[in-house]
């Protein structure tokens, strides 16, 4: 998904700079910075929050803000994260993560059939296992096919994958009413997967919001 830094150093460059300097109110970037620490602290509400006063803060940055959708998503604001997604698409439209969010949202309106048939267009996206997880929310494929994508390669990039691919099992499993397929992969995305990067991160939050421990990362 799209770096955020460029658009937040054009807002922070846009404001009086006596604001600035007082530090009379956060900057865009301080307001950023500060939903993506709530986030990450299971406070997905608080998040959404924050990302609301960025958006009134920035309204040109909306499109950008990705992150801002998963923070709606968990603080169940399905709708409202449909609409982020939806706009995403505009400045990012090959990216396939994109649009399993937008599915994901969809699918906790009004359910996974529905989800499907209102499946985002997306060009191509070279990562593994992202063509398969995207066939998995089309309903082109099984779980498994996900699983045996992310197990090609080795070393620190098979690891990447199976953290991908156990994220978005456990997302989708979780989207379905399956909780103890989502337990079971959204744990492995978080301990022996885990990964230090943004969705890495996510699975910890996920696994930490729903109470579910999980193993060290040992591989």
């Amino acid at each position: 998904m799209l770096n955020i830094r460029t658009f937040l150093l054009a807002a922070v460059s846009v404001l009086p700079f006596g604001l600035r300097a007082a530090h009379a109110e956060p900057t865009p970037r301080e307001q950023f910075t500060e939903a993506v620490q709530l986030f990450f602290d299971a406070k997905p509400v608080e998040s959404a929050r924050k990302f609301d006063q960025l958006v009134l803060a920035v309204p040109g940055a909306e499109p950008e803000l990705w992150q801002r959708g998963l923070a709606l998503y968990y603080a169940e604001r399905f709708q409202d994260g449909r609409k982020q997604f939806e706009l995403h698409r505009t400045v990012n439209p090959n990216d396939v993560e994109n649009p399993a969010w937008h599915f994901l949202c969809v699918a906790r309106l009004e359910g996974i059939q529905a989800a499907r048939e209102k499946l985002l267009p997306v060009g191509e996206d070279p990562r593994v296992p992202m063509r398969e997880i995207l066939e998995l929310y089309a309903g082109r494929c099984e779980p498994a096919a996900v699983l045996a994508a992310a197990e090609t390669g080795a070393g620190e990039a098979k690891k990447n994958q199976l953290c991908y691919a156990h994220l978005y099992l456990g997302l989708f499993s979780e989207a379905a009413g399956d909780a103890a397929k989502a337990r079971e992969h959204m744990t492995q995305a978080a301990g022996p997967f885990r990964m230090d990067h943004y969705m890495g991160k996510v699975a910890v939050m996920h696994a930490k919001l729903r109470g579910w421990p999980v193993e060290n990362a040992s591989r």
